[in-house]
C-alpha cells in the first residue's frame, strides 16, 4: 500500500474490534497516521501491553474512541455500531493463542465464533457500513501435513479449538454474505494471515515474545556457563524447533487488510477470501527464526551478559501443526501485492523496537519511524 492509497482512509470512520491487542495497536497507529477516525471495541489489555504505549496520544486527541467491552456482549456491540455508524469494519477481536484454546476451549469458541456472529449481525443492522473484513488465520485449513502451501479453495477444518473456531468464523461470515450482506451491497472478505512478529508483542506462548523476554531478562532465563556447546549467557527454550511457519512482520497483513477494505469498497466484486503470507524463502523453521533473532540481537547489542542462544526442549505441549505455508498467488494477482520486508528485516525492526522499549524511549515515535520506513520500501 502506498501513502496515497492509505490516505483513502483520511477522515473516514473505521471500527476495529480487538484494537487493544498486538495487531490492533499497530493498526491504530497506522490509521492515526492516515488521519482516520477510529472506534476501537475490545477488552482492556492485560498486564504488559503495547496498546497504552501506541495509542495514548490518539485517545487524548479524540482521534480514537476506545470502547472497553466484550465481543460476546451483542447488545453493547450493536449499541456502539449504531451510535458510531462506521463506514469500514475490521474484525480482529479473538482468543488468539493455540495453547490457551486447549485450556479454555469453551471460552475460545464463544469469542471466536459467537463474537463473529455478533459482529456480522451488527453489520447487517448498521446501514452506514460500506466494507467489512473478518481476520482469521492460516490455521483454518484442514492440515494433513502434506508439505504443500494451502490455497483459499481448500477445506476448512482446523485441528485445535483455536484453529477450528477460526474455521467456524469463516463459515459464519460466508453464511452472512450469502444470506444478507451481498444482497445489501456490503462487500465482505476474510483474510487468512500467517504468523506475525514485531515490536510490542507481549503474548505468552509465542516464540518471539518468549525470546524477547529472555533477551531482556524478564522471563524464564536459563543461564548456562558450564556447557561447552552453549557458551552464551541467556538461552531461549524452543518447543518444536523443526516446525515450519509463515513468519512475517505485523505490518504486512495490516496494510493488506486496509488494501482489501479499500479495494472492495471501490469494486465490490473483489470481495472474497485471501491468504496473506511471506515469500517462500521466509517460511522458516522455528529454530531458524530464533537463530536469526539471536544473531540480530547479538549484533546490535553491547551487553555480553545478554548474549543469546537457544536450546531444543522438545514438544512440551498439546498438538500443533508441524507444517504451515500459504499460497498467496490470489492476493498477488488481485491486488498486485507482494511482501515488503523479508524475515531478517522484520527481526531487525523487532529488535530495534525492543531496544527503544528497554531504554524507556518514545514508542510512538519508534512505531511511526517503522511505519514510514515500511511505506517508503513499499513504494520503492
Amino acid at each position: 500500500m502506498t501513502r496515497k492509497e492509505l490516505s483513502y482512509f483520511k477522515d473516514k470512520k473505521i471500527l476495529v474490534t480487538g484494537h487493544t491487542g498486538f495487531k490492533g495497536s499497530w493498526l491504530c497507529r497506522i490509521l492515526g497516521l492516515a488521519g482516520a477516525s477510529v472506534v476501537g471495541y475490545s477488552l482492556a489489555p492485560e498486564g504488559e501491553a503495547l496498546y497504552p504505549l501506541a495509542a495514548g496520544s490518539m485517545e487524548q486527541s479524540g482521534q480514537l474512541r476506545s470502547v472497553i467491552a466484550d465481543i460476546r456482549d451483542y447488545d453493547k456491540l450493536l449499541q456502539v455500531m449504531q451510535e458510531e455508524q462506521p463506514e469500514f469494519v475490521l474484525h480482529m477481536a479473538a482468543q488468539p493463542i493455540v495453547r490457551t484454546s486447549y485450556e479454555k476451549p469453551r471460552y475460545t469458541y464463544e469469542c471466536n465464533v459467537m463474537g463473529t456472529v455478533n459482529l456480522c449481525e451488527a453489520v447487517r443492522l448498521t446501514p452506514s457500513v460500506k466494507s467489512f473484513l473478518n481476520v482469521t488465520t492460516d490455521k483454518v485449513y484442514k492440515n494433513e501435513e502434506r508439505g504443500e502451501a494451502f490455497r483459499e479453495d481448500e477445506p476448512l477444518d482446523g485441528y485445535d479449538p483455536y484453529s477450528n473456531s477460526k474455521s467456524c468464523s469463516e463459515l459464519v461470515t460466508h453464511s452472512y454474505v450469502n444470506s444478507f450482506l451481498k444482497e445489501m451491497g456490503i462487500p465482505t472478505s476474510t483474510a487468512r494471515a500467517g504468523n506475525v512478529i514485531g515490536g510490542g508483542d507481549f503474548a505468552r506462548d509465542r516464540i518471539i515474545p518468549d525470546s524477547v523476554r529472555t533477551a531482556l531478562g524478564t522471563g524464564s532465563v536459563n543461564e548456562k556457563t558450564g556447557n561447552d556447546e552453549i557458551s552464551c549467557k541467556r538461552i531461549i527454550q524452543v518447543r518444536n524447533p523443526y516446525s515450519i511457519r509463515p513468519f512475517q512482520h505485523v505490518m504486512e497483513p495490516l496494510f493488506m487488510y486496509l488494501t482489501i477494505l479499500r479495494a472492495q469498497h471501490m469494486e465490490p466484486s473483489l470481495a472474497g477470501a485471501y491468504n496473506i503470507g511471506p515469500e517462500d524463502a521466509d517460511c522458516v523453521t522455528t529454530g531458524d527464526l530464533v537463530t536469526r533473532f539471536c544473531d540480530a540481537w547479538n549484533r546490535t547489542g553491547e551487553d555480553a551478559e545478554a548474549e543469546l542462544g537457544w536450546e531444543d526442549v522438545g514438544n512440551l505441549g498439546p498438538h500443533e501443526a508441524t507444517f504451515l505455508k500459504l499460497d498467496c498467488s490470489l492476493a498477488r494477482k488481485t491486488f498486485g501485492w507482494k511482501p515488503v520486508w523479508n524475515i531478517d528485516r522484520a527481526l531487525l525492526e523487532t529488535v530495534a523496537w525492543t531496544r527503544v522499549y528497554a531504554a524507556d524511549g518514545d514508542i510512538e515515535a519508534e512505531m511511526n519511524r517503522e511505519i514510514e520506513a515500511f511505506l517508503e520500501d513499499s513504494e520503492g
